[in-house]
């Protein structure tokens, strides 16, 4: 991680970075749904849970979203497929839906285009953006088995020249928000948020971190 920040700013990073993981046991599915994003290493997972035989296609999701506005030259689901074919998926075992801009978006038009078939998924997002999902597809596709994985990194790794610490903090402070406001809304199940996460979460907002709420 080259980028730095203060210690009590990386300590309570790395509490809502903990929280935020999932990183569900993985069985065999109906199919891998890739969630957009600035991180094609989303797309590296997908690819390498495909060639385990985990499930036979893989759907990528997304068009473009708070970070992603510009990275691409096409949309996010198709910058993903064409990531996952360089690593050897073949293109028929590949769906695109190139239109959602948020995850809750993500997880509906996924549901639309996979149709009732399809019972048991493994959703694949970034590390911090586990819980988000896990939350998401439980109130707007609660009748499917949805296993929820990500990129197998730590922290230190998590941040890239295109998406630096800052941004990272920002975009975690802004999921605990989003955790506490949108149950009410029907975008997400309620979930226990820790004292300690919540005090994390209020400190970062304090200390500036507040551009993503």
């Amino acid at each position: 991680m080259a980028e730095s920040v203060a210690p009590a700013i990386e300590a309570a990073a790395r509490v809502l970075w903990d929280f935020h993981l999932v990183y569900d046991p993985l069985s065999p599915a109906d199919l891998i749904i890739g969630l957009g994003s600035y991180d094609l290493r989303v797309a590296d997972r997908c690819a390498k849970l495909f060639d385990q035989g985990l499930a036979p296609k893989i759907l990528f999701t997304g068009k473009a979203g708070n970070w992603t506005n510009h990275l691409y030259d096409t949309t996010e689901a198709e910058a993903f497929a064409a990531h996952a074919k360089g690593a050897g998926v073949a293109a028929d075992a590949i769906l695109i839906e190139p239109n959602a801009t948020n995850i809750g978006e993500n997880i509906r038009f996924a549901r639309a285009m996979a149709g009732e078939a399809i019972k048991h998924i493994i959703i694949v997002t970034k590390p911090q953006t586990q819980r988000r999902a896990f939350a998401t597809v439980r109130a707007q596709w609660p009748d499917v088995n949805a296993l929820v994985t990500a990129p197998l990194h730590g922290f230190e790794d998590q941040p890239l020249t295109t998406y630096p610490l800052d941004k990272l903090i920002h975009e975690m402070v802004g999921d605990i928000k989003r955790m506490i406001d949108y149950p009410a809304q029907g975008f997400q199940i309620v979930q226990d948020i820790p004292v300690s996460v919540h005090d994390a979460y209020q400190f970062l907002v304090q200390a500036g971190y507040h551009h993503h709420l």
